[in-house]
């Protein structure tokens, strides 16, 4: 499981939600697997505290037995013609020919914001490379995703292009039309 969360202001004070549902998921005896830091660069401007340009993807399994699938998430590496110096890989290239582990703070994925070539209206939309990350490492082919909070669709339109199916759920009949249009337009390859 992957949850998605930011924060939420109670009288003045920030309150991070991983911290309510990794209790949560803990009593329900689900183990952390990792805390992701997702830096978008944009966001609302606060006036009386640091404005937020992170939100928290906490992934969590039920059991020992999960998947995970490193290969289709690399990232290039940043030297990607290093070398061994010493020992018996000597001259070698030093790192993986496929690319480097993204790590847990991603910051090489932009918000879906103002102009942004997938922008539909809502206001936090998340954007189909960071749903990508995810699904790709998380899931196999044929395997079925949940989203408890639909919005505009994203993970939906994902799994389609990905080969997983998707249950969607949105309480907004406004964000239901939305992701069903979505969904019927990246049904036709458009």
């Amino acid at each position: 499981m992957a949850w998605q969360v930011g924060n939420y202001v109670h009288a003045g004070e920030v309150v991070p939600i991983d911290s309510i549902i990794i209790p949560i998921f803990r009593d329900l005896g689900m183990k952390i697997r990792n805390r992701i830091v997702w830096t978008s660069g944009h966001g609302l401007h606060c006036r009386n505290r640091l404005s937020g340009r992170h939100e928290t993807i906490v992934w969590a399994t039920k059991s020992d037995n999960y998947t995970f699938d490193l290969d289709p998430i690399r990232v290039p590496q940043k030297y990607p013609q290093k070398r061994h110096y010493k020992g018996p890989k000597k001259g070698e290239l030093s790192g993986n020919p496929k690319g480097n582990n993204p790590g847990d703070v991603w910051s090489d994925i932009s918000n879906v914001k103002y102009n942004h070539p997938e922008e539909l209206d809502h206001p936090c939309q998340f954007p189909e490379a960071l749903i990508d990350r995810l699904v790709l490492s998380l899931t196999k082919p044929g395997d079925r995703v949940l989203d408890p909070f639909a919005g505009s669709g994203t993970v939906g339109a994902v799994c389609n292009r990905l080969g997983r199916s998707a249950i969607l759920v949105e309480r907004e009949e406004y964000y239901v039309r939305m992701a069903a249009r979505r969904l019927r337009v990246g049904s036709q390859g458009s």
